[in-house]
């Protein structure tokens, strides 16, 4: 239905409508997106890096970066990951500059496994930050969704003080087995879900309201809420404004900037559709998850399954494409080629 320029004057819209109800965070590492539409908070993951730091306008950082892992000496492979490392860093230190909230900052998916290495890596992460000036309480880190990832975001928060953002969520084992282990946030991802119903289900099209990731982040909100649970459902992985309106009402929603700029320019009325009220109200049996529950329901989910894997494979093809960019900038020119 199209609004007239008149009415389209005194109306909001539907991006400024969903930040009276939810915090609206931008999924990107691209600066000029951020200064344009001015979330709260800004998430990254290796795959956003990668393409931003093979932009004309980030060659500064990455010169630093490589300059910093050179100085740092050490081997070929040591030189990458502290060059990559220090990457990352520098891309989340400029986006603070551009908002007021917390940035997400990516440990290396190949660690999604190992308990121990994702504490050390998430440590040196934020004493990176330290060393520019920056406090644990304005970063994530996050960490894959595996059992393994959730115990470390366990130690992280209550060993250390350091925020945790949970990601590659997609089963509710995933969801419960992390407010269990009192993390700052979750991303539960919506449209790869959707991905995965598509295309190995009947049905190719979904209604907003019936679409396999929208149902699956409203039953994590509602159980947190119903529940109490502290821990933040920030919605993640949207292919269209259609599944954001539908989560309207949750805690926080993660949004890229072609989907900000599609709510930017709509202007039809936005009804919440998540409240704390009607959670509460929910029919929900609260249910706890050792270990082995956890791998058992979380197993029970062919979709979860696939998609955990499947994005920890991705972000990992990811972070070896940008250690190879690195590399090749580092080293090439000295090796003569």
């Amino acid at each position: 239905m199209s609004v007239s320029p008149m009415k389209r004057q005194k109306m909001e819209s539907v991006l400024d409508q969903l930040r009276h109800h939810t915090t609206v965070v931008a999924d990107t590492g691209d600066f000029n997106a951020i200064d344009e539409y001015k979330p709260l908070d800004a998430t990254t993951n290796p795959s956003l890096i990668l393409a931003a730091a093979q932009m004309p306008a980030y060659q500064e950082l990455v010169d630093d970066a490589i300059a910093y892992g050179k100085k740092l000496g050490g081997s070929e492979e040591e030189q990458i990951k502290n060059a990559s490392d220090k990457l990352f860093v520098l891309f989340g230190a400029e986006i603070l500059k551009r908002i007021p909230g917390r940035v997400s900052t990516e440990v290396d998916a190949r660690l999604s496994f190992d308990k121990e290495g994702m504490i050390q890596r998430a440590r040196r992460l934020i004493d990176l930050y330290k060393e520019a000036g920056i406090g644990k309480d304005r970063i994530l880190i996050k960490l894959s969704s595996t059992w393994e990832g959730i115990q470390a975001g366990r130690v992280l928060e209550a060993e250390y003080g350091i925020h945790c953002n949970m990601t590659l969520l997609f089963s509710f084992a995933q969801a419960v087995a992390c407010a269990e282990a009192g993390v700052t946030l979750i991303s539960p991802f919506v449209g790869r879900i959707l991905d995965w119903y598509v295309a190995n289900g009947d049905k190719k099209a979904y209604e907003p309201s019936e679409d396999p990731g929208v149902k699956s982040v409203t039953k994590i909100y509602n159980y947190y809420k119903k529940f109490g649970y502290k821990t933040i459902v920030m919605g993640a992985s949207f292919r269209n404004t259609g599944e954001i309106r539908a989560l309207t009402g949750c805690d926080y929603l993660t949004i890229s900037p072609k989907l900000l700029a599609e709510l930017s320019k709509e202007y039809t009325k936005l009804t919440p559709t998540l409240s704390v009220k009607e959670a509460q109200a929910c029919d929900l049996e609260k249910i706890h998850l050792d270990e082995k529950a956890f791998r058992w329901h979380h197993n029970e989910d062919q979709m979860a399954v696939e998609k955990l894997s499947d994005g920890i494979r991705k972000f990992a093809a990811d972070a070896i494409k940008l250690e190879r960019m690195l590399k090749e900038r580092m080293f090439s020119a000295e090796n003569g080629k």
